[in-house]
């Protein structure tokens, strides 16, 4: 997403072209597997649920069709993809536009496999590498002539800077291999050998070219250089550093500090590319054996600026440099967790691989919808890595091409369908077309002038040494000349009082000018001496016309001798031909040997692969297991804590109850003395009345009198006292300095009785307020209900109120006071008569009757000392 050093305009709304979205339909894994997926035709696919999923829309059972740019199939080569789909973007790129082809699909859709090829058949990837080096080969400047900078920018060295970079790489202590010797490993080595020769056609010969290649990958949104290298370190190996986002001049993102590599051939760069992918994460899943658990992004750079008016060296403008970017993105595939039962950092990883895909749906959509409808909606970029790294070709830096892999099993039904979805919807975005870039202004055709300038030089130093012997000689004297051209010796400084290299390097500097001017100066004279030989020819051609039997009899033996050497020719090409087919047969079994001793390598590597994912598992596993028996240890010494917590409650609330017990124990006895002691005072007022005399009679008293007569002293078993009673207009609290909370509900009716509950100070409420309960230590709730004679009965239920950890109040209940009004007048004694003044005889045998004498004693002395028609009750909780 690179573009020229310069400050952007707002250019004019152009052209826009809508998104590339292709479809390719993986071949199923085994013959008799239900299928879900069909081809239609070149751009329409069908999906239909499987056997046991329906899906009915209006009672009819439904089949959706999906369109798209174009439809791959299953038995469609990599090499046409590739025409379709890439070929255009590595155009663009030649032409200084940029373009992003990015993969996806489900886990197992074959993304990887379009993007990297397998053995023998190339993919996405190496087929664009290889189009590149074919385009540009001869038209490569040297290492080091371009140098790209920190802030996402290129710039352009001297040749002089150049040939110190190279000196300096060459010097250092790890030997280079030579780009055509390269060794890469044989599983992979199919791959780059693409035998088409695909390369653009119209390449601007007078420019330079230079590739940089960069590979990083997006791990749980974290972007890692896969190139970098980082020193081994068995005692504490370093963990690989995140990388940052950062934004250029241009407002063009780029990952800071990134790894760029400049690379000049086909196999060089693919090395590069393998070095990155053996450090990329993947992992064995229930869907994939190599599952792909980061999004994997490698980025072609292509440098490229004019020569100079003579056609010799690369210009040292900054402004006619155009850097130009393709990017090549294998996503990581979207899977269910229930599907892949993942757990731990697989299923965290599956998390973030499939919340960056949904972002990048989210933005997708914005976009649409912006286009759509005219809205003017933010686009979410920045929630993802992914999108933000990528914003800027929907913005209209370049081309975007998207190819949708598909798996046409049924089991992938469900997420093949949101794939489709999001495809569709894909294709609805337009991007802005890239603007051409203008040319450098300068004369065509400057690097093939210069080239028929030199080989004219050539033909001219040929002519004049003649055909016979100056040729050889001046091709020697030439030859002697550049062997002797003395190389320029290191120029860097290394001490502040280094006096050696500078002169050094003067000396040589004047020694190369000495040898340049000498060649001048032989050229010079070569000129003149081919003119001279001209004239000479003139003037000597009858001295050639004698000399010419001469030279016909010196034919004719040449004749003979070719005669001669062309049969013993023919001979030994017989023998060498013979030997030839030998040497081919022998080339061919070689061949065919070295194949199979690739594939047992590759597989080989598949099973050593194999073997250490099963060995990383079995590190894992071994790891949860000791975590989930730390963990029972853990459960089982929190459950020892709790049962001894528990039984130290239990312990605690035993003593409670024994406590509570002998309290209410203690209180039954306590009643049970005073119903006893009743019952001795009610005997002994029997035993009185049955000792009286019988001739003593009393009086029957009229019921006004029974009211009005005191007891006799020796009737009651306590004495009363002479004073009356003195009644209070409130009864006193028995906590009457603490603070109260007196809860009167509304629906409360007054009793007009004499003793009333009264608490000083304290805060009447009518509902529990959390306010009124912060404020005060005491808590009484006054509570009416109807007896069962009918009376109201008033219960004051009491308790003390205390603070909770949680910042709040609690109610802890202590004891319950029974306030009962009772009526005298409503009682009857059990023999009342009917009428107002009843027989005597029948008065007579009811004041004689024992029982009722007592029970009228034992209430008047109640009455007496409590008050008429008043009890109290206390019950303890």
């Amino acid at each position: 997403m690179l573009r020229r050093p310069a400050l952007k305009k707002p250019s004019p709304p152009g052209p826009k072209d809508p998104v590339g979205v292709y479809c390719r339909v993986r071949p199923l894994g085994r013959p008799d597997q239900e299928c879900c997926i069909e081809v239609i035709n070149e751009s329409t696919v069908q999906i239909h649920p499987p056997d046991g999923y329906r899906i009915f829309r209006n009672g009819e059972y439904r089949e959706t069709q999906y369109s798209f740019k174009e439809v791959f199939g299953t038995l469609v080569a990599q090499k046409e993809l590739f025409d379709v789909v890439a070929k255009p973007l590595v155009e663009d790129l030649i032409r200084g536009k940029n373009g992003l082809l990015f993969t996806y699909g489900v886990t197992g859709s074959g993304k990887t496999h379009t993007m990297t090829g397998s053995p023998g058949d190339g993919g996405l990837l190496p087929r664009c590498l290889a189009m590149i080096f074919n385009s540009i080969g001869p038209f490569q400047a040297k290492r080091f002539v371009f140098k790209l900078d920190d802030k996402n920018g290129v710039d352009v060295q001297c040749e002089v800077d150049a040939l110190l970079e190279r000196q300096k790489r060459d010097a250092m202590p790890v030997p280079k291999t030579p780009s055509g010797k390269r060794q890469i490993d044989p599983e992979f080595a199919d791959m780059i050998n693409v035998q088409d020769h695909c390369k653009v056609e119209e390449v601007d010969e007078d420019n330079v070219y230079s590739v940089f290649v960069s590979y990083i990958e997006i791990y749980n949104n974290y972007i890692y250089d896969l190139l970098e290298e980082t020193p081994f370190d068995l005692i504490k190996p370093k963990p690989p550093q995140s990388k940052i986002l950062r934004e250029d001049q241009n407002h063009n993102m780029y990952v800071t500090g990134c790894t760029e590599v400049e690379v000049k051939s086909t196999e060089e760069a693919f090395e590069v590319f393998w070095k990155g992918q053996k450090k990329r994460r993947i992992a064995n899943t229930q869907l994939n054996r190599e599952s792909s658990r980061s999004h994997g992004v490698f980025i072609i750079k292509l440098a490229q600026a004019p020569l100079d008016a003579d056609g010799d060296n690369v210009l040292q403008e900054k402004e006619q440099i155009t850097l130009s970017q393709l990017s090549l993105v294998d996503l990581a595939g979207s899977e269910r967790t229930n599907r892949t039962k993942a757990e731990g950092n697989r299923l965290r990883e599956a998390g973030n691989i499939n919340q960056s895909l949904m972002t990048l749906r989210t933005c997708i959509e914005v976009l649409r919808e912006n286009q759509l409808y005219g809205t003017n909606k933010m686009v979410p970029y920045r929630d993802s890595k992914l999108t933000h790294l990528f914003k800027n070709y929907f913005d209209g830096e370049g081309k975007v091409r998207m190819i949708v892999c598909v798996n046409p099993k049924a089991e992938d039904y469900e997420e093949s369908l949101q794939v489709m979805r999001f495809a569709e919807m894909t294709q609805e975005v337009e991007v802005a077309r890239p603007v051409d870039r203008p040319l450098c202004g300068l004369t065509p055709g400057r690097r093939f002038r210069n080239q028929a300038f030199k080989e004219e030089l050539a033909q001219k130093l040929e002519i004049r040494g003649g055909p016979i012997g100056g040729e050889t000689e001046e091709q020697s004297a030439s030859e002697i000349l550049l062997q002797n051209f003395p190389p320029l010796p290191s120029c860097e400084l290394l001490d502040i009082n280094d006096d050696q290299t500078l002169p050094k390097l003067t000396e040589v500097l004047e020694e190369r000018h000495k040898l340049r001017q000498k060649l001048s100066e032989e050229f010079a004279k070569n000129g003149n001496e081919v003119a001279g030989s001209v004239k000479f020819k003139r003037e000597d051609e009858k001295v050639k016309y004698v000399d010419s039997l001469a030279v016909l009899t010196f034919k004719t033996i040449l004749r003979e001798l070719d005669s001669s050497v062309m049969s013993k020719e023919n001979h030994f090409q017989g023998k060498l031909s013979e030997k030839e087919k030998i040497i081919t047969g022998q080339k061919t079994e070689l061949e065919r040997l070295e194949k199979k001793i690739k594939t047992l390598e590759y597989k080989i590597e598949i099973l050593e692969k194999t073997a250490t994912i099963y060995e990383e598992d079995k590190r894992h596993l071994q790891q949860e297991l000791e975590s989930k028996s730390q963990k029972l240890q853990r459960q089982a010494s929190d459950k020892r804590r709790l049962e001894a917590r528990l039984q130290g409650m239990v312990a605690e609330t035993t003593m409670k109850w024994e406590k509570e017990c002998e309290r209410r124990v203690a209180a039954k006895q306590l009643e049970m003395q005073n119903k006893l002691w009743v019952k001795d005072e009610k005997l002994k007022q029997l035993k009185a009345i049955v000792t009286e005399p019988k001739s003593e009679k009393p009086e029957r008293p009229s019921r006004e009198r029974d009211r009005e007569k005191p007891i006799p002293r020796s009737v009651s078993p306590t004495p009363v006292p002479n004073a009356p009673p003195v009644r209070l207009r409130h009864r006193r609290s028995r906590s009457a300095g603490e603070r109260w909370v007196d809860h009167k509900p509304p629906s409360n009716l007054p009793t007009d009785t004499v003793m009333q509950p009264h608490v000083p100070h304290a805060i009447t409420v009518a509902a529990a307020s959390e306010k009124a309960l912060a404020k005060c230590d005491k808590y009484m709730l006054t509570h009416q209900e109807l007896a069962s004679d009918g009376e109201i009965e008033t219960k004051l239920i009491k308790g003390d109120v205390f603070k909770t950890r949680g910042g709040g109040q609690a109610v802890q209940f202590t004891e319950i006071e029974t306030l009962k009004q009772e009526s005298p007048t409503g009682r009857k004694r059990r023999s009342s008569p009917s009428n107002a003044d009843p027989p005597e005889d029948a008065a007579d045998s009811e004041w004689t009757d024992v029982e009722t004498r007592c029970s009228v004693a034992v209430e008047m002395r109640a009455g007496s000392a409590l008050g008429p028609g008043y009890q109290h009750h206390a019950m303890p909780k």
